[in-house]
């Protein structure tokens, strides 16, 4: 794709796909306005790169709508000083949104070619506030903790697979989640304020599930 094809993509990508989808916060479309989605995106899908679409990606994954990480990057409202948290790296490029609006981000991925990749692609872009580790985000609590921000790549079945994400936000800190099976899924924004937990569902979506989650047939992904 030719530059100017490009940028005219991504303009297109954030003038009629993401700011009409109810995503105004000028914060949210500058960082991704500026950060090259085409160069996150495996070659044979980069004429895709600014679709509204689900892209395949390695290891059986799949990149998310630029509507939906937009959704993701505005609830999340990452502040300079921000130590993040994401669970799904993919191919690094929501790391690298997260990363120009925050201090610091762990992300985790249960594939250690999709954190070695991404970790290449965010080195050659000097995004340099970023530790991409591979591990089983499910398993227990993320070293680095507690964070302001918790991103969550893939859906959740249920609240009780939430509760220990939600254990490791500080006081004022967000989590954003997708809770829910298809085809009746919830956009979650949950903040921890004073000990107390406050949800607000932001719209209904559907998501691919969080590798390793478990639903309540004993059936695991």
């Amino acid at each position: 794709m030719e530059e100017n094809n490009v940028e005219l993509a991504r303009f297109n990508m954030i003038e009629q796909q993401i700011r009409p989808w109810n995503v105004p916060d000028d914060r949210t479309l500058n960082q991704m306005m500026t950060t090259p989605r085409e160069q996150f995106v495996p070659t044979q899908f980069r004429d895709l790169a600014f679709s509204d679409t689900e892209l395949p990606i390695a290891e059986g994954q799949k990149m998310l709508p630029p509507r939906i990480e937009a959704h993701l990057l505005q609830a999340l409202n990452v502040q300079p000083d921000d130590r993040v948290l994401e669970v799904g790296t993919g191919t690094g490029y929501l790391t690298a949104c997260l990363a120009g609006l925050g201090a610091r981000v762990i992300t985790v991925d249960i594939h250690e070619s999709l954190t070695s990749s991404a970790a290449e692609r965010l080195a050659e872009l000097n995004i340099n506030n970023v530790e991409c580790r591979t591990a089983d985000a499910l398993a227990g609590p993320i070293n680095g903790g507690p964070f302001d921000a918790i991103a969550i790549s893939g859906s959740i079945p249920d609240d009780s697979q939430v509760e220990q994400f939600m254990t490791q936000l500080r006081d004022g800190g967000r989590l954003f989640v997708v809770v829910g099976e298809a085809p009746v899924m919830q956009m979650q924004l949950i903040t921890l304020k004073r000990s107390c937990f406050d949800t607000e569902t932001i719209m209904q979506t559907e998501l691919a599930p969080l590798e390793g989650v478990t639903y309540s047939n004993s059936f695991s992904l």
